[in-house]
């Protein structure tokens, strides 16, 4: 088994583009096909009206946990359908052995409304160090990749936050209602103030790619699920953003974040919209 850094980023060096070549062989196998040809027993509901899961999710993670723990002996998968079935299995993201962490259809709402707002996400973590990170959108064929300490890219090419615009409402896009608790509420609310422009959130995943194209300036969100954040997260650090919990430290995959957390373009707005949720906290 891989079970050291060393060893982890000599295989990234071989095998990313490997990790790509699946991830799309996944999405064009199980989700392509049945995006916008979805029959009603193909739709299930899990905690509620907002909360789906289809056959293209279960198929593409079952596939995908196959085909990425063959390309890394002794890796693990943890998936968001996987641990719907069997919560315990999350629990391997605080273990020895690497993770594949996924989110075969992140946006499942848009995707079963034949909308384009949605993407598969991968990232390989190892102690609880996301180390590198793939977000495809396969309707628009866009692929943006992060290792740890060597940038960010979309589509091979390198992207930069930067700083948002001064003089403008800082954009923020914010969790959903259905996900939060009445205490979360009343942070969120706080961001309802002159200078800033919340909205509401699509995929997570997608909103971590705004934030690393600095097409949006932040995002607050209210749940901890890694296969939401784990591969946006390190897409933004390593275009040059930041992540903060209302602690001030940053989001940590193995949970037990204080939330409403932030991940912004750059290190003072995550410092800004941070203290705004402290605020209303």
């Amino acid at each position: 088994m891989i079970d050291d850094t060393e060893a982890l980023e000599e295989f990234l060096a071989r095998h990313s583009t490997d990790v790509e070549e699946a991830i799309r062989k996944a999405a064009a196998a199980e989700i392509l096909p049945r995006f916008r040809r979805l029959a009603a027993h193909e739709v299930d509901q899990k905690s509620g009206p907002h909360d789906l899961v289809t056959d293209a999710d279960r198929l593409a993670e079952r596939r995908l946990a196959a085909d990425l723990c063959a390309l890394l002996p002794g890796s693990v998968a943890v998936g968001e359908e996987a641990v719907h079935a069997n919560p315990a299995s999350y629990e391997a993201i605080k273990g020895d052995a690497p993770v594949w962490i996924i989110d075969p259809v992140d946006g499942t709402r848009h995707f079963v409304h034949g909308k384009d707002g949605f993407c598969t996400l991968v990232a390989l973590a190892h102690r609880g160090t996301v180390l590198a990170s793939w977000t495809y959108a396969p309707v628009r064929d866009q692929m943006a990749t992060a290792v740890r300490g060597q940038g960010a890219y979309l589509d091979g090419e390198r992207l930069f936050a930067g700083p948002p615009e001064p003089g403008r409402d800082v954009s923020v896009a914010v969790s959903h209602p259905d996900y939060t608790t009445e205490e979360q509420k009343r942070a969120l609310r706080a961001l309802w103030t002159d200078g800033v422009a919340p909205r509401s959130c699509g995929s997570a995943g997608l909103e971590y790619l705004a934030i690393a194209r600095g097409d949006t300036d932040a995002v607050a969100f209210s749940w901890e699920a890694a296969w939401d954040h784990a591969a946006g997260l390190l897409l933004v650090e390593e275009a040059g953003g930041a992540h903060l919990t209302l602690t001030g430290e940053p989001f940590r995959i193995t949970g037990g974040n204080v939330l409403p957390f932030t991940a912004a373009r750059d290190a003072a707005t995550a410092r800004r919209v941070a203290e705004l949720l402290r605020t209303g906290s």
